[in-house]
Order: structure tokens, then sequence, then C-alpha cells
């Protein structure tokens, strides 16, 4: 059995793909040791794809971008997220709630753990014909001290993952005005990647890495929310059940667990939107961004049943 080694971002609900696989026993069907690590600070995963203590990183398409063009050259060959599973949070709403009601209002924007839930917010209030600029946003700040701030009074809105949301909302401290996977189109939120020098070398691995994770998003779709009860609980027993149900269904009910093929035109959106907020010098293509030819193989070979 061969040893694929992940660091990532987080172990967030949105990565649930990757722990059916694991916990199910499709990578191990597909002769596949899979371990993976979430790193505090977030950056930490490129310090492992550095030393060799991981082979692929899991995490936002924005950090390959950034660093497309540069002498750190990394491939990304897959995605885990076909939307942004995340939600912007008020105190209250109303019908018709919409992007132009922040204006002149105070927006908490989590970025300790990177600066996507800001650039991706931003870029779809510029979609709608609005400017970001009239809106103030508190940046750089963890997202559990954010949410505490929040719940003190703190802000008028605040950009979360549909989890964390689905808490403030459980606990009646705050109303899920927007929900990005509902209202944001189609991104790449969360990818792996590697290093360059190493994508041929690992190759194989990939495929059958990838093949695993497209299987288990086929049984995703496929199967009762209640029945990842247990999943669910091992991995966020801090969370309570209900709200994890809630939250999971929030996912597989839209397009986030879809597909692990990047979409061309998602990808080229995202990077624009990178460019428009300064994250980026040019906004990389598609065709240099992404390798397709690992999801190609799996789309050629099928994957084993």
């Amino acid at each position: 059995m061969d040893e694929l080694k992940i660091s990532a971002t987080a172990h967030g609900l949105n990565y649930l793909p990757e722990y059916v696989a694991a916990d199910t026993g499709l990578f191990a069907a597909h002769d596949l040791a899979v371990t993976a690590t979430a790193k505090d600070p977030w950056t930490g995963v490129l310090d492992d794809l550095d030393s060799g203590a991981a082979d692929i990183a899991l995490g936002g398409l924005w950090v390959p971008g950034m660093y497309w063009g540069t002498p750190r050259e990394l491939t990304v060959f897959a995605q885990l997220n076909h939307q942004f599973p995340k939600a912007l949070v008020v105190r209250d709403t109303h019908d018709g709630f919409g992007w132009a009601d922040l204006v002149g209002r105070t927006v908490l924007a989590p970025g300790i753990g990177g600066s996507a839930p800001y650039a991706f917010t931003a870029g779809l209030i510029r979609e709608a014909g609005v400017d970001p600029a009239g809106i103030e946003f508190l940046r750089d700040l963890s997202t559990p001290m954010f949410v505490e701030l929040f719940e003190a009074g703190l802000g008028d809105a605040i950009i979360l993952d549909l989890t964390t949301a689905q808490i403030l909302q459980d606990r009646g401290t705050g109303v899920i005005a927007i929900d990005y996977t509902e209202a944001g189109g189609l991104g790449p939120n969360s990818v792996y990647y590697l290093r360059t020098d190493r994508f041929e070398e690992l190759s194989d691995r990939l495929v059958r890495f990838t093949s695993a994770l497209d299987l288990a998003m086929r049984r995703l779709r496929t199967t009762a929310v209640a029945e990842l009860e247990p999943l669910l609980a091992a991995h966020w027993p801090e969370v309570a059940t209900s709200t994890l149900l809630r939250s999971c269904e929030r996912i597989r009910a839209s397009r986030t667990w879809e597909t692990v093929r990047i979409d061309a035109a998602a990808s080229d959106r995202w990077m624009r939107m990178l460019a428009e907020a300064g994250m980026v010098r040019t906004a990389p293509p598609f065709a240099d961004l992404i390798e397709t030819g690992i999801v190609d193989s799996i789309a050629l070979t099928g994957s084993p049943r």
C-alpha cells in the first residue's frame, strides 16, 4: 500500500468527502494509506511541502494563484469544493436582503486563516454592482475571536463558514442572510496542490487518490444525512449533532461536493476577483494554473468499485 500525506489548512465540514474516503475505506480500496494533518497556522502547509513532511496540500486556490509566476512552483490537480460554503450572518434580516444593504455598515471578515472570505465576498459585492469601498471591513483576526466580538455587539455582519454560521443561527445570536452556495455561483474553494517538481513522481498515487474522492462525493450525494451522524460526531464532537446535520444538509443540497474537476470559467472568475482585490499581479489563466491530467485519467479509466 502506498503512502500519501496531506497537509491541510483546516479541519472543516466542507472537507467531508476526504474524511468519508478515509473512514469508509475508499482510500484503502485504492491501495493508499492516506494521512492528513490540519496546520495551525495554516501557512504550515507550505513548510510541509518544502520539507517533504507532506506530499500534497489542501487549501484555497488563491494560494497557488498568488504564487503563480514566482519561484515557488505549485501544481493544482483536483478540487474538493465546487462552491464556497460560506455565509453572511447578520443580527436580523428582511425579505430581499442584498449586498447594497451593507453600504455604510461594518462587516467582520475573519482573515487569520486566509484572505478568501473577504476577497470572495468583495468579488460578489462588485458583481452585484455595489462598491465594497462603501462598506467597512474589519479583517485579519480569527473566526473564534470575531464570533465572540460579534455576539458581544461588534459589527453589523460577519462572514463565516456554514457550520459556524449555523451555530450562531441555532443559538439565536445571528441569522444567515446570504448563503454563498445559493447566491455565490461556482468556484473552486478548496483544492489539492503539490510542488511541481514532485508531480511526475506522485501522479499514479494522485490518480488513485482523486478517484477515491470522486467516489466519496458520489456516496455523499446518495446517502441520507442522518446516516452520517456517527462520522460527523467523531470528527466534530464539540459541535451539537443537530447543528452538524443541518450544516451538512445545506452543503449537500448545494453543488459543493459535485465534482473533483475544476471548472475553467469558475477558476478564471475567482482569479479575476483576486486581481480586483490586488491579491495577484496578473490573474493566472486556467490553462496555466490547473493540471487536468489527473482528473482526465479518472474519466478515462473509471473508479474502482
